[in-house]
């Protein structure tokens, strides 16, 4: 367990700080940094599609791709192409400090209009610095999408209820699974053992290469942080000032959903606690266990009858979507409230269609990577883990448990991809304390695996996505002067948080 600083004003516990150490001497390179690879083409940029906003002039954003081997152990094979995106440093050539891979997460999340959308909430110290690099990790957005077709009926509504209770209930809820796998293994046919993390990591030292960079800067939001991880694991020499925010624990995916099902249930309860007491705005009871109770009523009502297609797996998504960030907790609350009032679904559906086209490629990839990136557990893991879980609580929120498919796969590997390196210069793990979606003990479990390095925790915080996302001066400075100027803080940092919101 790393030592807890806790905050000691508004800005932060950061006394002294000292420049980014070189890293130690190694006693050899890894495999990964002497395979003979052949060198990719340089990028060449141009127009971007249509779906990438612009940022505001005199910035500008390009595009390009960026040729990768599907299969590295059969480099003449089949290839696939990265969607890359740029938006070039804003400062003097002598501000700048190369530059900022940015991943916003997944695993499956798409990230070529990222390099725009989260450049635009870094500090201006950091986007004079840096030309920022998104980019589409294979599998998702328009770098080779998965599509795993009708994912066991994942995109069925009303879905199954996600909480299976009996034996039947149980029986089906593996059958489902074993679809998931079947048709995953389907769609993605000869890819399926490629679409990895660490797969992505080669694809992002392809990337700096193909820039001409000797070490990349890189910034991933959570399980961008793995990825970040995976890229230090096999190439520590070139890893340049790399924030991992949010961080993804050094668990299996499977051990990692289980942490986060029992973390959302705490979260869960401190929304109760608080929706109680602002019964006056939200309606939902002056008691945490009467809030529980409306949302209960809520979730059993749309059990028995759906609402145009809308039951308890899509109430659920709703419930873990919203415990991720505060900022969704009122309109949760709102939404319950609807629903009781008027049989009314509408505060409690996303934006965007679940089974819409981006959906479904999120969905593939997620299970995808999660499944080639490691051993599953066997099917009679996931039952008992279940049986386990509802004793916690009989109402589990459990829509992050994706790896249970992992059970059916049919590609096994053998291991899981390594994480950080004391090979490479340190890094800053930038944490939530009480983020349900990415729990702290993550950060402090995989800080061990990067000596040197610190961790800087935003306290009283409930919400995932910390730095240039919470809008804390503490956390946002020093990461800030990171990586611009290479501070590494002298301890862990501890920022204080704002608490919960006002509805």
């Amino acid at each position: 367990m790393l030592p807890v600083v806790r905050p000691l004003s508004a800005l932060c516990a950061l006394v002294t700080t000292t420049a980014v150490p070189a890293p130690a001497a190694p006693s050899s390179p890894t495999p990964a940094e002497t395979a003979s690879v052949a060198a990719p083409a340089p990028l060449r940029f141009g127009a971007c599609p249509r779906s990438v906003p612009s940022p505001p002039p005199p910035d500008r954003v390009e595009c390009g791709r960026l040729d990768v081997p599907l299969d590295r152990e059969h480099p003449d094979g089949r290839r696939i192409r990265i969607a890359v995106s740029r938006v070039p440093a804003s400062g003097t050539p002598g501000e700048r400090r190369g530059v900022l891979l940015v991943n916003p997460g997944g695993p499956g999340g798409p990230g070529l209009s990222y390099a725009v959308t989260k450049r635009a909430k870094l500090p201006e110290r950091v986007r004079r610095a840096y030309d920022v690099i998104g980019f589409d990790p294979r599998g998702t957005g328009r770098s080779a999408p998965a599509d795993c077709g009708a994912m066991g009926g994942l995109f069925d509504g009303p879905a199954p209820d996600p909480v299976p209770v009996g034996r039947a209930a149980r029986k089906a809820y593996l059958g489902s699974l074993r679809r998931m796998a079947d048709d995953c293994a389907a769609g993605a046919g000869d890819a399926l053992p490629h679409l990895s993390t660490a797969e992505t990591a080669r694809d992002m030292d392809a990337l700096r290469s193909a820039l001409g960079e000797e070490r990349i800067g890189f910034l991933g939001v959570s399980y961008g942080s793995y990825l970040g991880a995976a890229y230090t694991a096999l190439f520590p020499r070139r890893v340049g000032r790399m924030v991992l925010d949010s961080v993804v624990g050094p668990w299996s995916w499977y051990d990692f959903d289980l942490r986060q099902s029992r973390v959302l249930l705490r979260r869960r309860e401190v929304f109760f606690a608080w929706a109680a007491r602002h019964h006056g705005r939200l309606g939902l009871g002056g008691r945490a266990d009467e809030v529980r109770e409306a949302y209960e009523r809520a979730r059993d009502g749309l059990a028995a009858r759906p609402v145009d297609g809308f039951g308890p797996a899509e109430f659920d998504r709703a419930v873990y979507r919203s415990l991720g960030r505060t900022e969704r907790w009122t309109g949760l609350a709102y939404g319950i409230r609807a629903y009781l009032r008027d049989g009314g679904t509408g505060g409690l559906r996303p934006e965007e269609p679940f089974d819409g086209a981006a959906s479904r490629t999120y969905e593939s990839a997620n299970r995808i990577v999660k499944c080639a990136d490691g051993p599953g557990p066997a099917p009679a893991r996931v039952l008992a883990d279940l049986r386990r879980i509802r004793r916690t609580d009989p109402l589990p929120v459990l829509t992050g448990m994706e790896a249970s498919v992992c059970s059916f796969w049919h590609h096994r590997p053998r291991r899981r991809p390594g994480l950080g390196s004391p090979d490479a210069p340190p890094v800053l793990l930038v944490a939530s304390e009480h983020d349900p979606v990415t729990p702290v003990e993550g950060a402090r479990r995989l800080a061990h695996r990067f000596p040197g390095s610190r961790l800087v925790t935003l306290y009283d915080d409930y919400s995932h996505g910390v730095f240039a996302s919470r809008g804390n001066p503490c956390v946002d400075g020093t990461v800030a002067a990171y990586l611009v100027d290479g501070t590494v803080p002298a301890a862990h940092v501890g920022c204080a948080g704002p608490g919960l919101p006002a509805p």
